[in-house]
């Protein structure tokens, strides 16, 4: 009646083992360590640069546990500080051999201290937010509306480009707000220009309508269709929450937190970083793109020989590190590109497609129209230094602002370069509305006293169960030690950021878990009250339990789900732990508490009473006196309970 088949038994075990492994990384600690980053947006750092570090590192007696790359950098790890600290020199020297122009970026970091063997199943400690670990959090609001009115002026300087090409007059174009009012002589100028504009820019809706100002004139005004408007704030604040990654790689910070908060603002957090004004001076850092000729001349080539550079030209350096020589004057600039994506040409190769605004199409179009065989190089200045991204033959005359750069790429190399030139600088202006700084010490007392509240709170529950429900109590005790073992794990293999109010919510989960076994064991003394056999009252206890167990926990995850939908930052890491918290709580409470209880009793087939505490039964005999009464439920009692 109470027993598992084997595979229950299997499943119980799979999961203790599971919970076990990625549990355990939480317990080692942190190591030492130096991480290296791309310092440029035109730098790649890939798995390739890993032998590197290893024999820069051992050309200087310097022992690594290890050395990996995890997608964006490269870590090495070391046993204490004095080894790190020199290791941080070696590499700089090794990657950066000319101080005034680093590449990459080289930052001391701690890494979890767990052995290769688990490294090597990938369990992983969580990481600590930013008030258990102290540093920096900035709140950014993002200017919606500059990002319209630069798209609305920028499509006023596309409709004036296109009603010149074909050959339309018209009165006048004009901003109005968010409209753009365009002014004709007559009917048929309009009518000729509204079919121009409706099939070049999908994204305006326009409507026919009068001057006001009594000159007769017919217009058309264009305004942002809704769905454009939410596409090109969405593309604004994906951009610059891009530019933001790219610019705190600088930082070394091995889990910046960078989200967004609602429609235009972005939280930046940045754990273990202390320095608020270098934060916002990298945060605040702009870079600029600018389209120049490449100098093909003898003169040209004898410089990238070794030679002087002509007069009016500059050396710069492509991806990859080869020189090249640029004309000094400027073609475009990135104020005059307005998107960037990639794709593919017409003979199926993976190329860059740009689009200009109208001044940016005219120039282009002139420019390519002389310079047909020619390269035309696309360069982004950071912190004043200048890098080529790429450098295209200029193939035949290009117009209606839309280029396409292509030749010998990668699918991966396209998408990086569209990358680049689109994430340059920001696409909307960002102001820092909110700033504060938690200090390491303060982040240290917060895990401390959290720490604390969990233990007392376990022990307390632990002794209150065990005291009132005996072995019964001991059983939801250790389910209860499961189901916290089994959320921290599956928090680890989430990689999640643990924050105080994680361990709010890790806290309440523990009562929440605790009060699915109350409900079984009052139900199983229930049962006893109403006479049943122990093995029945078991049985029945569970399974008449489980309904409304079922029915609480369901009802709670809704509002956890609710919390995690609309809330943000701390609100959503809170409620992370709490949905997480409920699921554990149902396997460890219900499914883990009844195999415990099954192993126990299970076994034996003639079972006279269970430990479970004080059971009360009513008089059986409505004649009895009080004390008989009083007598029958303390020896009734005393036999359910042995």
């Amino acid at each position: 009646m109470n027993r598992y088949p084997w595979w229950k038994h299997l499943i119980i075990a799979l999961a203790l083992l599971v919970g076990f492994i990625y549990t355990l990384p939480n317990f080692f600690g942190e190591a030492p360590a130096v991480q290296l980053s791309s310092g440029k947006s035109t730098v790649k750092l890939g798995s390739d640069a890993v032998p590197r570090v290893e024999a820069a590192l051992k050309a200087a007696g310097l022992n690594a546990d290890f050395v990996e790359f995890d997608g964006n950098s490269i870590k090495a790890r070391f046993t204490d500080t004095d080894t790190q600290l020199k290791a941080r020199d070696v590499i700089t020297h090794a990657f950066n051999p000319d101080p005034t122009d680093p590449r990459y970026i080289v930052a001391l970091n701690l890494l979890s201290r767990s052995p290769q063997w688990l490294r090597s199943l990938h369990a992983q400690p969580m990481y600590l937010g930013l008030d258990l670990r102290g540093g920096v959090h900035f709140l950014m609001q993002v200017d919606m509306k500059g990002a319209l009115t630069q798209k609305i002026e920028s499509l006023s300087g596309d409709i004036r480009s296109l009603l010149r090409d074909k050959d339309i007059r018209h009165g006048g174009i004009r901003r109005d707000g968010a409209a753009i009012i365009v002014r004709f002589r007559d009917d048929a100028a309009r009518k000729a220009g509204r079919t121009v504009v409706q099939d070049a820019l999908p994204d305006l809706q326009w409507t026919d309508g009068t001057d006001l100002g009594g000159s007769g004139d017919v217009t058309i005004v264009g305004q942002l269709k809704p769905q454009s408007e939410r596409t090109i704030q969405e593309q604004a604040l994906k951009q610059n929450i891009t530019t933001l990654h790219n610019r705190i790689n600088e930082l070394g910070v091995s889990e910046p937190v960078i989200q967004q908060q609602g429609l235009d603002r972005v939280v930046v957090q940045l754990p273990g970083v202390q320095d608020t004004a270098k934060a916002k001076d990298i945060i605040g850092r702009t870079a600029t793109l600018e389209v120049r000729m490449v100098d093909d001349s003898t003169e040209a080539h004898a410089a990238l020989s070794g030679g002087a550079v002509p007069f009016g030209t500059e050396r710069y350096a492509e991806r990859g590190g080869v020189p090249i020589i640029v004309k000094r004057q400027v073609v475009l600039t990135g104020d005059n590109l307005t998107d960037a994506q990639p794709g593919y040409d017409e003979n199926h190769e993976a190329a860059v497609h740009l689009t200009l605004d109208a001044r940016g199409a005219r120039i282009f179009r002139d420019v390519t129209r002389e310079s047909i065989g020619k390269r035309m190089a696309i360069i982004l200045f950071e912190k004043g230094k200048g890098e080529v991204v790429t450098a295209p033959v200029i193939r035949s005359e290009i117009s209606g602002g839309r280029v396409q750069i292509s030749g010998h790429m990668t699918p991966e190399e396209a998408a990086d370069t569209a990358l680049l030139l689109r994430a340059g600088s920001l696409a909307a202006p960002m102001d820092i509305i909110e700033e504060r700084t938690v200090g390491p010490s303060l982040g240290a007392e917060n895990i401390a006293q959290g720490f604390h509240s969990l233990v007392y709170g376990f022990s307390a529950i632990a002794v209150f169960m065990m005291l009132y429900y005996l072995l019964f109590g001991v059983f939801s005790t250790l389910a209860l030690a499961v189901n916290l073992l089994l959320l921290v794990a599956v928090l680890s293999m989430l990689q999640a950021t643990l924050t105080l109010p994680g361990i709010a919510a890790i806290a309440l989960t523990l009562g929440m878990a605790i009060d699915a076994n109350v409900l079984i064991n009052e139900r199983v003394r229930e049962e006893l009250r109403n006479g049943a056999a122990p093995q029945s009252a078991i049985q029945a206890g569970y399974e008449h339990a489980w309904a409304t167990i079922l029915d609480s926990n369901v009802t709670t995850l809704i509002v956890g789900v609710a919390l995690l939908t609309f809330g943000s930052g701390p609100v959503r890491g809170f409620a992370v732990v709490h949905c997480l918290g409920i699921l554990t709580s149902m396997f460890s409470a219900v499914f883990f508490s009844r195999g415990l209880v099954n192993f126990w009793y299970g076994r034996q087939k003639k079972l006279k009473g269970v430990s479970i505490g004080q059971v009360w039964k009513p008089a059986a005999n409505p004649g009895q006196t009080s004390a008989e009464v009083s007598t029958d439920l303390s020896n009734n009692g005393d036999s359910a309970a042995h």
